[in-house]
C-alpha cells in the first residue's frame, strides 16, 4: 500500500483533501463549543417538598420511607440524603455497569408505590443528575423596587430567548411570586369564619372549567366556565359569604390580599445596587462563544433603552474560558509550528520541513472530522488535548521524512527512495504510534465524574495520532518523491541554503566526531556507564523520597473569582445577616479602591456581588445548581478579578493574596457559625473531610467536637467546620386529654395551626411562565410572637371556638438544622481546609486516622471514613496503579511482536524510568510541585518515550541481519538514528514550550501534564542515545554467559564469545 500511494500521487492527494475537507466541514458546521463537556452523571436525584415541616418530620415522613423502599434494588451503589426544613433530597449513586435511566424507572416505580406520605407533601421529583451548561450570567442592577426589577428581568429573559441560537435562560436571585390572603383572628371570629372556609371559597370560585359543548344545527358550540382569578383585584372580588339581607362580603372586605413575593429573605446587590440575574444556558449543538457574543451584542443595544438608573452587565462569562483555550491552541500551533519548521529546516531541507509539518493540520483536521461521530465537543479539555499533541503528532512524519531524505541523498530514483525510506522505518514507526496511543488510554479509565472530563484528552489525542500514521505512510512519501535527489555542492547553493547546510553538516560532524567516539567509549566501558546512569537515578529518587520534591494531589490554583460565605446560627434574623454581609462587601470595596492602577484607572477587582439570604448564588458550579436561597442565616460576597494575563504591571497580585487581605480587613464576626473564603478552581472536595456515621446525634455531635478540636492543633489547617448545627427553636403542640371530649384530634390541632402560621394553600395558578401559590393565613404581625399562638382559637367539629391554651399544650424545644444520612445512617461531616504549600496533607490524615480509631471506641455503633479529596485521591491512585500495569504489559506486547523476542522489549522499556526522572526534574526546573496531573502526564509519557529506543533497537537488528558485528551494528545504528531521535524530541519539546508559559487561569492545572511529557522526552532522549546501545550489549553479554553455562552443563567444550569477542 505504501508503494501504491507513493506511485499514485492523485490518490494520496485525494486522501489528503478528504481529511482536510472533512475536518474543515466539521469545524464549520457540526462541532459545538462549550466550556465543560456536557454529560449525564451516574446518579439519580429525588426531591420531595414538604413545606412547613421540620427536618426531623421530613426525615421520618419522607426520606426514610423512600430509602427503605429502594434500598434493595440492584444497581444502587450508595444512597445519600439530606432532610431540611420543608424539603427532603436523596441522591442515589448508580453502580458501575448499570444504566442510570433503567434504574430510574425501577426507583420511580418503588417511590410511586408509597402511599403513606403526609397529605401536604408535593409529588416526588425524580431525574438523572445532569450538568447544566451555563454560559453567561446577565445582571440587571438599579434603584427600582423588587417587582419592577424582576419584571424588567423577565422582559430581558424573553428578549434573549428570541435571539437565534439562544433557547434557555433563567431569572435568578429573585423571590418566587406568591399571592397571600391574610385574615386576622379577630375578623374570623367576628364573622364566624375559618381559614379553611376562606381557602375553600377561593378554590371553588377561582376556576376555569370546561362544560362540554352544544351540538346545534348550525354547528358545535363549546361551553366553558371562566372565573379563574389571576391578580389581586380578581381575588378581592371573590365572595366569602352572603347575609340574609342579600348583602355579600368579599375577600377584599375582610382580608388583605398581597400580590407579591414569598415571605423569604433574599436580597442581591451588584456593585452596591439591587440586582437580578439572568443566566443563559447552552443546549444541544449551540456554540458557547457565539451565544455569549450574541448576549453581549444585545446588552450593548439594550443599555440605552433601559429605565433611568438601571444598568445591564454580566457577572460570569464562561465562554471566555473556552475562547481563551482556543486562542491558546492557535498561539501554541503558531509558535509550535514555527519552532518545528525551524528545527526541521535547519537540519533537513526546508522543503522536507514543509511537507513534514503539513502532517500537523492534516492529522488534526482528520481527528476533527471524527469528533461529531464520537460525540466530542470543543471544550477546555479537548482543546488542551490538541495543544498537547502538537509536538508529538509529527514524530512519525519526522522519522519517515528523515529516512527518505537520507535515501534521497544516496539514490537517483526519488520514487524508489521514498518507498524504501518509508518501508525501512515502517515497523518501528507504526508500533511507536500504537504504544503512544495506548499510553493515553488510562486517562479514559479514571473513575468518577472527573474521569469523564479528563477522558476528553485521549478522545482527541488518539485519533490525531492515528491520522498522523496514515499521513506519514500514505501521503508524505507521495510528496517527498518530487524532491531533488543527491546532495548539491555547497558552492552552488544560495546564502540561505548555505546557512541551512551549515547546521545540517554541523549535526553530521557532531555525530561523527563527538557522539560516535563517546558512544564507543561508553560501549567499551558499558558496566561503568550503566553504573553512572543507575547512580544518577538513585540520587534523584532519593531527592523525591526525601521530600525535596513535594507531591500535592491537587495544588491550589488561584481563581479569578473570590468568595466569602457567611453562616450565622439558624434562626438569626435576616437583618442581622444583612448587616454582616454589608460589612464584608464594604471590605471588598476598600480592596478595589486600594488595587487601582494609577496610570489607567483600572481596578484589579472588576465587579462585586453580594447576597443576603442565600449561598452559592454568586459563584455557581460549572454544572449548574448548588445554590440555596431564602435562608435568613446565610449570606455571601464575591468579587471578580481581571484575567491573570491582562492585569496591569504592578498589580500582579493573585486572588489568594487578596483573600488573605480581605479576611484581615473583615476581622472576626460576632456570633458567626462559619465564615469561609474560596479563591481557587478545580476543587473536587475539601482537603479534609471526615464523615462520622452513627445512630445517636448527641454522640455524633460530641465526636465531631473532639475531631474539630484535634484539627485545630495543626498549624496551616483552617476553616474547620462541621455539618451539624442546632436548629431553630421549636414548639411541639399536643392536644390535651379534655379536648378529646370536644371531638378535637391531633390532626385538627396541627391543621389549624399550620393554616394560621404557615398558611393553607388555596390553589396554584399559572400566570405567564410562573407557577404561583395562593396562600391563606394570618397577617404577618399575628405570626411574629408567641402571644399570637396563645390568642388563637381552635374550632371544634361542631364549630365551637375554644381558646388554644384550653385544648392544647405547647412544649419548647429545638429542631435540627439539616439531617444528613449515608446508606441509611445519620452522619455528620467535619471538614477543613489546608495550606497545601506548607502542610503535609498525608501526614495530617495519617495522624487523624490514628486519633479517630482511638476515640471511636467511646461511641458504640459509630463508624468513620475519609471522604472528599482523600477519597478521590485513593480512587485515582487505585486506577493509576492498574492502568500502569496495563500500559506496561501492552507496550511490552507491542514491542515483542515486531522484535519476535521476549527480551529485547526490556531494552526499549529501560528508558521509561529515566523518562519519569526527567519529568520530575522538569517540575523542579519549572518550579511546580508534583500533582495528579503530573502523574497522568507520566502515564502518557511511558508510551511516547519508548519510540526513540524502539527505533534504535530496530536499526541495530537490521544492521546485524546485514552481517555486521554487534559493536558495529550498535555504533552504526546510533549514528544513523541520531538525527531522527534528536529531531523528534526537539520538536515534541518545542511544541509544548508555549504550554509551559501559559498564563491563563484555566490552563494552570493542565501545565504539569505538559511538563511531564515535554521534559520526560527531552531527558529520555539523552539517555536513549547511550543507554539503549549499552543495554543491548549487556543483554548480549548475559545471553552469551547463559549459553556458555548451558553448553557446559550439557558437556560442551565450546562457549559462545562475548559481545567484544564477536566484534
Amino acid at each position: 500500500m505504501i508503494a501504491w500511494f507513493a506511485r499514485n500521487a492523485v490518490a494520496a492527494n485525494l486522501l489528503m483533501f478528504a481529511l482536510l475537507g472533512g475536518g474543515g466541514y466539521a469545524l464549520w458546521k457540526n462541532i459545538p463549543t462549550e466550556v465543560f463537556p456536557d454529560f449525564e452523571l451516574d446518579a439519580i436525584e429525588i426531591g420531595v417538598e414538604y413545606r412547613g415541616a421540620t427536618p426531623a418530620e421530613t426525615e421520618e415522613s419522607i426520606v426514610i420511607k423512600i430509602e427503605e423502599a429502594i434500598q434493595d434494588l440492584v444497581g444502587i451503589e450508595k444512597i445519600t440524603s439530606s432532610s431540611s426544613e420543608g424539603h427532603g433530597a436523596l441522591t442515589v449513586q448508580v453502580a458501575k455497569g448499570y444504566e442510570a435511566r433503567e434504574l430510574l424507572d425501577d426507583i420511580k416505580n418503588r417511590v410511586d408505590s408509597i402511599n403513606t406520605f403526609p397529605d401536604n407533601t408535593e409529588k416526588p421529583v425524580l431525574r438523572v443528575a445532569a450538568r447544566k451548561s451555563a454560559v453567561i450570567t446577565v445582571v440587571l442592577a438599579g434603584n427600582l423596587v423588587e417587582r419592577e426589577l424582576r419584571q424588567l428581568a423577565e422582559l430581558v429573559r424573553d428578549d434573549l430567548t428570541q435571539i437565534p441560537g439562544i433557547t434557555q435562560a433563567e431569572v435568578g436571585a429573585v423571590r418566587p411570586y406568591e399571592i397571600a390572603i391574610e385574615v386576622s383572628e379577630e375578623t374570623l371570629r367576628r364573622h364566624g369564619l375559618t381559614l379553611n372556609a376562606v381557602s375553600r371559597a377561593v378554590s371553588r370560585s377561582s376556576i376555569d372549567l370546561p362544560a362540554g359543548s352544544i351540538r346545534s344545527r348550525s354547528g358545535e358550540i363549546l361551553l366553558r366556565s371562566k372565573g379563574q382569578a389571576y391578580v389581586k383585584e380578581d381575588f378581592e372580588r371573590i365572595v366569602l359569604m352572603t347575609r340574609d339581607d342579600g348583602t355579600r362580603l368579599t375577600i377584599g372586605d375582610l382580608a388583605i390580599v398581597k400580590d407579591g413575593f414569598e415571605e423569604m429573605p433574599l436580597h442581591a446587590e451588584f456593585n452596591g445596587e439591587r440586582s437580578v440575574l439572568i443566566t443563559v444556558y447552552r443546549v444541544g449543538d449551540q456554540n458557547a462563544i457565539t451565544l455569549a457574543e450574541s448576549v453581549k451584542d444585545y446588552m450593548a443595544k439594550q443599555q440605552g433603552e433601559l429605565p433611568a438608573g438601571v444598568s445591564i452587565g454580566y457577572w460570569e462569562d464562561r465562554s471566555r474560558i473556552v475562547k481563551g483555550r482556543l486562542n491558546s491552541l492557535l498561539s501554541s500551533a503558531r509558535w509550535g509550528a514555527l519552532l518545528v519548521i525551524v528545527v526541521l529546516a535547519l537540519f533537513l531541507r526546508p522543503s522536507i520541513a514543509f511537507w513534514v509539518f503539513l502532517g500537523l493540520p492534516i492529522s488534526m483536521l482528520g481527528a476533527i472530522a471524527l469528533m461529531p461521530a464520537m460525540g466530542t465537543t470543543f471544550n477546555i479539555f479537548s482543546l488542551f488535548g490538541f495543544i498537547l499533541v502538537i509536538g508529538i503528532v509529527v514524530d512519525d512524519a519526522i522519522v519517515t521524512g528523515e529516512n527518505i531524505f537520507k535515501h534521497l541523498e544516496k539514490n537517483d530514483d526519488a520514487t524508489a527512495a521514498a518507498i524504501e525510506g518509508t518501508h525501512e522505518v515502517a515497523t518501528p514507526v507504526i508500533f511507536g504510534v500504537l504504544t503512544t496511543m495506548v499510553a493515553f488510554i488510562p486517562l479514559m479509565m479514571i473513575e468518577g465524574n472527573r474521569g469523564r472530563i479528563f477522558a476528553q484528552i485521549p478522545i482527541v489525542v488518539i485519533p490525531v495520532l492515528l491520522f498522523s500514521l496514515v499521513e506519514s505512510k500514505l501521503i508524505l512519501p507521495a510528496h517527498l518523491k518530487h524532491l531533488a535527489t543527491g546532495k548539491k555542492d555547497r558552492a552552488t547553493l544560495n546564502p540561505l541554503m548555505k546557512f541551512q547546510r551549515f547546521f545540517a553538516d554541523g549535526l553530521e560532524w557532531f555525530v561523527r566526531n563527538v557522539y560516535g567516539p563517546l558512544l564507543g567509549v561508553a560501549t567499551r566501558h558499558r558496566y561503568v556507564t550503566i553504573s553512572i546512569f543507575l547512580g544518577g537515578a538513585i540520587l534523584i529518587g532519593g531527592l523525591i523520597g526525601g521530600s525535596h520534591v513535594r507531591f500535592v494531589y491537587f495544588p491550589r490554583i488561584a481563581s479569578e473569582t473570590a468568595t466569602a460565605r457567611l453562616a450565622m446560627p439558624l434562626g438569626t434574623h435576616e437583618d442581622i445577616t444583612a448587616t454582616h454581609v454589608e460589612r464584608i462587601a464594604a471590605a471588598a470595596f476598600n480592596l478595589r479602591e486600594k488595587y487601582r492602577d494609577p496610570a489607567s484607572g483600572k481596578n484589579i477587582i472588576q465587579d462585586i456581588m453580594s447576597v443576603s439570604g442565600g449561598s452559592g448564588i454568586t459563584r455557581s458550579r460549572p454544572g449548574g445548581g448548588g445554590g440555596r436561597s431564602g435562608v435568613s442565616n446565610l449570606g455571601e460576597v464575591s468579587f471578580k478579578l481581571i484575567a491573570a494575563e491582562d492585569r496591569p504591571e504592578g498589580l500582579e497580585v493573585d486572588s489568594r493574596a487578596l483573600v488573605n487581605e480581605w479576611r484581615d480587613l473583615i476581622g472576626p464576626i460576632s456570633g458567626a457559625k462559619e465564615l469561609s473564603f474560596r479563591a481557587e478552581i478545580g476543587r473536587g472536595g475539601d482537603p479534609i473531610d471526615i464523615e462520622l456515621a452513627g445512630p445517636d446525634f448527641d454522640q455524633l455531635s460530641d465526636a465531631s467536637s473532639r475531631v474539630k478540636e484535634k484539627l485545630g492543633e495543626y498549624a496551616g489547617v483552617f476553616d474547620i467546620m462541621d455539618t451539624f448545627q442546632d436548629g431553630k427553636p421549636e414548639i411541639k403542640l399536643k392536644v390535651k386529654p379534655e379536648a378529646e371530649l370536644l371531638g378535637l384530634t391531633q390532626v385538627d390541632l396541627a391543621t389549624q395551626a399550620r393554616q394560621a402560621f404557615f398558611g393553607a394553600q388555596a390553589q396554584r395558578i399559572q400566570r405567564g411562565r410562573d407557577d404561583i401559590r395562593v396562600m391563606v393565613r394570618y397577617p404577618k404581625d399575628e405570626r411574629e410572637s408567641l402571644a399570637a399562638l396563645e390568642n388563637m382559637h381552635i374550632r371544634t367539629p361542631e364549630g365551637t371556638e375554644v381558646p388554644f391554651s384550653s385544648v392544647a399544650e405547647a412544649e419548647m424545644g429545638r429542631s435540627f438544622s439539616t439531617i444528613r444520612r449515608f446508606d441509611r445512617k445519620r452522619t455528620i461531616s467535619v471538614t477543613a481546609d489546608i495550606d497545601k504549600e506548607s502542610v503535609d496533607v498525608q501526614q495530617v490524615e495519617s495522624e487523624m486516622n490514628e486519633f479517630l480509631a482511638t476515640i471511636i471506641k467511646d461511641y458504640p455503633g459509630m463508624s468513620y471514613k475519609f471522604s472528599g479529596e482523600t477519597l478521590e485521591r485513593a480512587e485515582s491512585f487505585s486506577t493509576m496503579f492498574s492502568s500502569m500495569i496495563m500500559i506496561l504489559f501492552v507496550i511490552y506486547a507491542m514491542l515483542a511482536i515486531p522484535f519476535k523476542s521476549y527480551v529485547q522489549p526490556l531494552i526499549v522499556m529501560s528508558v521509561i524510568p529515566f523518562g519519569l526522572i526527567g519529568a520530575v526534574l522538569g517540575h523542579m526546573i519549572m518550579g511546580y510541585v508534583l500533582s495528579i496531573m503530573s502523574i497522568f502526564g507520566m502515564l502518557a509519557l511511558t508510551g511516547v518515550v519508548v519510540n526513540d529506543s524502539l527505533l534504535m533497537v530496530d536499526f541495530v537488528n537490521k544492521r546485524r541481519r546485514e552481517g555486521k558485528t554487534i559493536i558495529e551494528a550498535v555504533q552504526t545504528a546510533g549514528g544513523d538514528r541520531f538525527r531522527a531521535i534528536i529531531l523528534t524530541s526537539l520538536t515534541t519539546f518545542a511544541g509544548l514550550i508555549p504550554v509551559f508559559f501559559e498564563k491563563s487561569t484555566q490552563a494552570q492545572f493542565l501545565i504539569p501534564l505538559g511538563i511531564s511529557v515535554g521534559f520526560g522526552i527531552l531527558f529520555a532522549t539523552l539517555i536513549t542515545l547511550f543507554l539503549v546501545p549499552i543495554n543491548y550489549l549487556i543483554l548480549e553479554d548475559i545471553r552469551a554467559i547463559c549459553k556458555s553455562v548451558w553448553d557446559f552443563e550439557l558437556g560442551g567444550k565450546k562457549a559462545l564469545p562475548s559481545a567484544e569477542a564477536s566484534s
